[in-house]
């Protein structure tokens, strides 16, 4: 099997939770489409190397640390193009149940736009995508005592843009 079946096919089967990571990360669909893409697009000439002796068990890591680089990298190069808005727009709502649902989801993710990429980084990896606190050091190259600092941080300044009862409902 040559090694370039073997990246489509982790490409084909790891793009979907790339893209869920870089999504909640960014908050921007086409984006995040664009970090997934590069992302795979540098670990491609690497690949031989990656995967030298069947190793398979870092490449889950790498993918993400390349994804979180791209993003980080993104956040830095960006000067202006974006303007922020002071209110989400009204979206439709498909059923009766979904207004409460929709409304929190859209506050989060306003809500994550609002912290440093680093902070938003460390709160999705660690709390929306479930890694262990060693992960997400690993991830952002920095120390365990640093990932808790900003999460810890992180999440006070959500619980003070979605108030107490929004932030309460999260937890759930």
């Amino acid at each position: 099997m040559s090694d370039r079946i073997t990246f489509e096919e982790f490409a084909a089967g790891r793009a979907g939770q790339l893209f869920k990571t870089a999504y909640l990360m960014c908050g921007d669909w086409y984006q995040a489409q664009d970090l997934v893409q590069i992302a795979l697009s540098n670990m491609y000439p690497v690949w031989g190397r990656l995967t030298r002796g069947g190793r398979v068990a870092g490449l889950d890591a790498y993918a993400r640390k390349a994804l979180l680089n791209c993003y980080l990298s993104h956040r830095r190069l960006r000067r202006s193009g974006e303007l922020p808005v002071g209110k989400i727009p009204d979206r439709a709502v498909h059923g009766p149940g979904e207004a409460d649902g929709v409304t929190l989801r859209l506050a989060v993710l306003d809500a994550l736009n609002r912290l440093a990429p680093r902070n938003r980084a460390a709160v999705v990896l660690r709390y929306l995508e479930g890694y262990s606190l060693e992960e997400v050091a690993d991830a952002l190259g920095t120390t365990v005592n640093a990932v808790k600092s900003l999460n810890s941080r992180s999440l006070a300044t959500l619980r003070e843009l979605l108030g107490p009862e929004r932030f309460a409902l999260l937890q759930n």
